[in-house]
């Protein structure tokens, strides 16, 4: 049974590179292909739909894993959570109302994510692009291109399940870059 300070070193060890991991799926959900081609609204709702996406793939990546990280995993959702709690702070809701406000995003993201992830298991293109058109969904702009963005998302899912290689250790996330097509003609994700 190892030590205390031993699991405290572990645990202090797991969140650090759990956030260095979120930071690189932020880091992938702001590229400007998904504001710019896909349509994305570059709105708080519109990068939280993306940053969930990402971390939803980053999740999966870890639990795929020949020796699932399902610890780091967790973490990484937690840093997620940390990350929203101190943003909502930034944007000026009060320390009482912001468990509220968490414990409601919460319950949308665990939504977004099971029902996203019944979909990238099955691989169907037709219900990724539904739920994203459905998330995506913002009267006050112009519809988002759900099917590209699914297209991406079932790509990066299967480029990221290859990526066994890949060490989370070293906090290096293999996502692939988005190509987006600029014409209706050219297919890609």
């Amino acid at each position: 049974m190892p030590s205390p300070l031993r699991r405290w070193r572990e645990g202090r060890r797991r969140r650090r590179l759990a956030w260095r991991l979120y930071r690189r799926a932020v880091v992938q959900a702001r590229r400007p292909e998904f504001y710019t081609l896909c349509r994305v609204p570059d709105t708080i709702e519109g990068r939280f739909e993306l940053v969930t996406l990402h971390v939803l793939l980053l999740w999966r990546w870890l639990q795929r894993r020949p020796r699932p990280e399902s610890a780091l995993a967790q973490a990484v959702v937690d840093a997620f959570f940390t990350d929203l709690d101190r943003n909502l702070r930034e944007m000026g809701v009060g320390d009482l109302s912001v468990g509220k406000h968490v414990k409601r995003i919460a319950g949308s993201f665990l939504a977004r994510t099971r029902d996203l992830q019944a979909a990238l298991d099955t691989g169907d293109a037709a219900a990724v692009t539904a739920i994203l058109a459905r998330n995506l969904e913002d009267g006050g702009h112009p519809p988002a291109d759900a099917a590209a963005l699914a297209r991406y998302a079932l790509a990066q899912d299967a480029a990221l399940a290859a990526a066994t290689a890949a060490d989370p250790a070293t906090a290096s996330v293999p996502f692939v870059p988005p190509r987006f097509a600029t014409t209706r003609d050219e297919p890609r994700h």
